[in-house]
């Protein structure tokens, strides 16, 4: 067998700084520390903070008032924020500035009265975060189809904005579907698609052609872990998408395949060498990198925890 490991992979930067936040605060402030939802989609990134005293809740009502609360990656609503002040809950913001970028691009039109149109995923947690901001001036769609049931006027200011964890090419064709309909829409300055959702889209799409068979480490709940096994489906023999290599079957393999090794943004990188080790033991594979392209993205730690980071510097 042969593996070709795809490059890039794995965490992106906003969840480099989201899993790093939770560490700090855990390691500074001590366990309990409360996550509003998941950190990330990721059940082995939950499982490993939830034995280092991470406690993640859905409602703000399980968290003691005056704990600490992080925020996770995917972002809240002003809703979330004003429950948590009003709580006196100590919070901690670890959302992706690349999904904040999503927040202030729906105020900033909602504020013009635009009606804007949400491409995304109903209830996936960046959503419910983004529609909260401006919930009276946002329409979600997420199919083309979707577009052509709108019943809105050709004179009616309209904006579109998206989901940062989308598949490129879906999105596409629904916002080519919204200017088809209506011409005079306005977008985003830059596309809201995240850069890491976009390289690891990239990568599965060009080494595909060259495997039998994929395999996307991811959890099922990671939109864009789904989405890399939607685009590899479409081109080799068998896609899976698995937390780990312990869901890893046999069945799937011929002796002589070829096999392209990935991982969702947020995927932690010690899931991809066991199943890469896996592989070299079952099927004595041999393991080559392929890079696309470099990613040298980083983002800041939330400013409650920089003064931390500083001390651990000294």
């Amino acid at each position: 067998m042969k593996v070709i490991l795809a490059n890039p992979r794995g965490f992106c930067a906003g969840v480099n700084m989201a899993v790093d936040s939770l560490d700090l605060a855990l390691e500074q402030f001590g366990a309990p520390v409360y996550v509003y939802h998941e950190i990330v989609h990721n059940r082995h990134v939950v499982d490993t903070f939830k034995e280092k005293g991470a406690v993640f809740v859905d409602e703000l009502s399980e968290v003691p008032e005056g704990s600490h609360l992080l925020f996770s990656a995917h972002g809240v609503s002003p809703e979330i924020r004003r429950i948590a002040k009003e709580r006196n809950l100590n919070a901690i913001d670890a959302t992706c500035p690349l999904v904040t970028k999503v927040h202030l691009e729906a105020i900033r039109f909602a504020k013009q009265a635009y009606t804007i149109i949400l491409v995304g995923h109903e209830g996936h947690d960046e959503v419910l975060g983004t529609m909260g901001e401006a919930p009276e001036a946002i329409i979600l769609v997420e199919t083309p189809e979707d577009v052509d049931r709108l019943e809105l006027s050709s004179t009616e200011k309209l904006a579109y904005l998206t989901q940062t964890t989308l598949s490129v090419d879906d999105a596409n064709r629904v916002i080519q579907r919204l200017k088809e309909r209506y011409p005079h829409i306005q977008g985003p300055p830059k596309e809201d698609i995240c850069y890491a959702t976009q390289n690891r889209q990239e990568a599965v799409g060009v080494l595909s052609e060259k495997a039998d068979v994929v395999l996307v480490l991811g959890s099922q709940n990671s939109s864009n872990s789904q989405r890399l096994k939607e685009l590899a489906t479409a081109k080799v023999r068998g896609a899976y998408l698995i937390d780990g290599a312990e869901y890893i079957d046999d069945s799937w393999f011929h002796q002589d395949d070829t096999v392209l090794v990935t991982a969702g943004a947020s995927a932690p990188e010690q899931v991809v060498q066991e199943c890469l080790e896996y592989l070299k033991k079952r099927f004595d594979a041999t393991v080559e990198l392929h890079s696309i392209r470099e990613e040298e993205v980083h983002f800041p730690l939330p400013r409650p925890l920089r003064q931390f980071q500083k001390l651990e510097k000294n």
